[in-house]
């Protein structure tokens, strides 16, 4: 059977198993549309939590940034982090306070309709920035196992979405993330598994990394270093230069993947607090096995690939061009890997060619003219079965891992935005009249509505994925989780002061992104250079979402205590949450 049929099988086998889940899990109320009947096993919710963390970014993205370099661990640093704020400072209370959604509870907590529109909109712009990377993800992965258009992928990955989500609201997507999870983790760690077993003797990638490389005899990180080192590239385990930067970054990451609507909106799935909590747990296992395998894979995938490129060794001749691998003919229709003849010898010549003294300190690299072949990172754990020569079963899991993974973030991405329409909008801001049955179909109407602008997004990406995701971060650190927690453990906090505080925070930090990174993202509008040199206190775009939940913060502060306290109502409320 050729490749392309397996992967056919595996993909269109999930999508089947996905539709039947939505048939059976079909919503009939508003409670189970919107939080699945809050009846949730946390089991089950913390195997949902993690398939909804684990997105196409995770997925597919992770590894090939950390292959480059340990400087990287800080999107592993940040968005674990992130996961263990939630858990402990909001899960527990947001449960105990009983909303539907996270606009749900600020409105409620700050006994204001101007507040609740505040986190509508917010909540929008993140979750709409975010499942662009999402959909462009399914599209990549697509388009290379199914052999499609880009295209054609993103609006087959609509319409799966569009079945299960629509037709079973929250109820159907919990239980269709429990099977998309199943996927990944098995499309992650198999394919891992199997490259320690052949490099290292080690079943578990975990300890493998530690392990001797077989064909060495050296420990394989030894081994790595030594490889990259002598084609120019910094050692993997190399220091970071700059760890004032990678300490804001890291700190954006925690507070804005603690602040993302579509996780925090998991745990209003589970019957009681005890259960948020330990559902909370569960997702942290669940989470951590997927995360403790990525250095590994990261690794390993990077060695196996630098020496797919020199089999003989980096200091003898290089692969030559006609003797290239199945796999590098695939991966360069997709126009993800690409090789240029810059000395027209016929070796592909792979190596840091930014490194301007390599060549003239490498005895084996006097005749080079500058790196020749070009390997986006975003293939190397979508290609890594094909590099290692595996079974054509585990590209098949890998491929329905990768889909599987997008699809079930941009779910969750988008049944948060239904449910802040039609729930907090409309139900709770402009039509209160609204009955169940009602509520009910402007929610599969708001879903169908986002589904339409996501897919219109990724098929016309505005070319800043990086940059849009960067914003999302940034506006979920600087708005949502400033006004969550301090709703939850101050309760002089008022409505005037957390519109203002999300609007200051969240004002700061679009307008920092934008100064370097171009207005509205527009290629040439930017005010400044995006080099270290530039940045206000060496804060990069990227690490400034921490400095808005600060600027948030202290605006809420001082405005709350300037105007009138709370009315004891709400203060009661706020007490009745934080204890028993």
């Amino acid at each position: 059977m050729s490749q392309f049929w397996i992967n056919f099988i595996f993909v269109i086998g999930s999508f089947i198993i996905y539709t039947w889940i939505a048939i059976w899990a079909r919503a009939r109320t508003t409670r189970e549309f919107y939080i699945a009947g809050g009846e949730v096993n946390p089991v089950v919710n913390g195997m949902a939590t993690a398939a909804d963390w684990l997105s196409a970014a995770s997925f597919i993205s992770v590894a090939g940034l950390i292959s480059v370099g340990y400087v990287n661990s800080s999107f592993i640093m940040g968005w674990t982090g992130g996961y263990v704020l939630l858990a402990t400072l909001l899960a527990p209370y947001l449960r105990r306070f009983g909303a539907y959604t996270v606009p749900d509870f600020v409105g409620k907590r700050y006994a204001s309709k101007g507040a609740r529109v505040v986190a509508v909109l917010c909540l929008v712009i993140i979750s709409l920035t975010y499942v662009i990377g999402q959909m462009t993800g399914a599209g990549v992965a697509f388009a290379r196992f199914l052999e499609v258009s880009s295209s054609t992928g993103l609006l087959i990955s609509a319409f799966v979405v569009f079945v299960y989500a629509v037709l079973g609201g929250m109820k159907g997507v919990t239980y269709t993330q429990v099977a998309q999870y199943i996927v990944l983790i098995l499309a992650f760690t198999i394919p891992a598994a199997y490259l320690s077993v052949m490099m290292t003797g080690h079943v578990l990638p975990q300890s493998g990394l530690f392990g001797q490389h077989l064909a060495s005899g050296e420990p394989l990180l030894q081994k790595l270093n030594q490889v990259v080192r002598d084609l120019g590239f910094q050692d993997y385990t190399a220091d970071v230069s700059n760890k004032w930067n990678m300490f804001l970054f890291t700190l954006t990451l925690m507070v804005g993947t603690a602040g993302l609507p579509h996780v925090i909106i998991r745990f209003f799935t589970v019957p009681n607090i005890q259960d948020a909590r330990w559902s909370a747990a569960w997702a942290l296992v669940f989470i951590a096995l997927f995360y403790t395998t990525v250095p590994a894979l990261a690794a390993m995938s990077r060695l196996n690939l630098l020496e797919t490129f020199y089999p003989e060794g980096t200091r003898a001749a290089p692969l030559k061009y006609d003797d290239r691998p199945e796999w590098v003919k695939n991966w360069e229709h997709t126009g993800l890997l690409k090789f240029e003849d810059k000395n027209k010898d016929g070796y592909v010549q792979f190596y840091n060619g930014a490194a301007k003294d390599f060549t003239e300190k490498a005895e084996w690299a006097k005749t080079w003219q500058g790196n020749e072949l070009t390997v986006n990172n975003d293939i190397l754990v979508l290609a890594l079965p094909e590099v290692a020569n595996m079974p054509g079963w585990l590209i098949g899991l890998m491929a329905a891992g990768g889909i599987a993974a997008a699809l079930s973030t941009a779910s969750g991405l988008l049944m948060a935005i239904s449910s802040a329409v039609s729930h907090d909008l409309l139900k709770n801001t402009l039509m209160p009249h609204l009955t169940e049955k009602q509520e009910l179909l402007n929610a599969r109407i708001a879903m169908v509505g986002a589904i339409i602008i996501a897919t219109w997004l990724g098929l016309n990406p505005p070319g800043f994925a990086a940059q849009t995701v960067a914003l999302a971060f940034g506006m979920a650190a600087a708005t949502i989780f400033p006004a969550l927690v301090l709703g939850i453990f101050v309760d002089r906090i008022n409505a005037k002061g957390a519109i203002a505080g999300m609007i200051a925070g969240g004002l700061f930090t679009v307008v920092y992104i934008f100064l370097y990174l171009g207005w509205f993202f527009i290629p040439g509008t930017n005010s400044f250079p995006n080099t270290p040199e530039h940045w206000v206190l060496g804060i990069s775009p990227l690490s400034v979402g921490c400095i808005g939940a600060m600027i948030n913060i202290i605006t809420s502060l001082v405005v709350s205590n300037a105007t009138e306290r709370p009315s004891e109502e709400v203060r009661a409320m706020v007490r009745r949450v934080r204890y028993p």
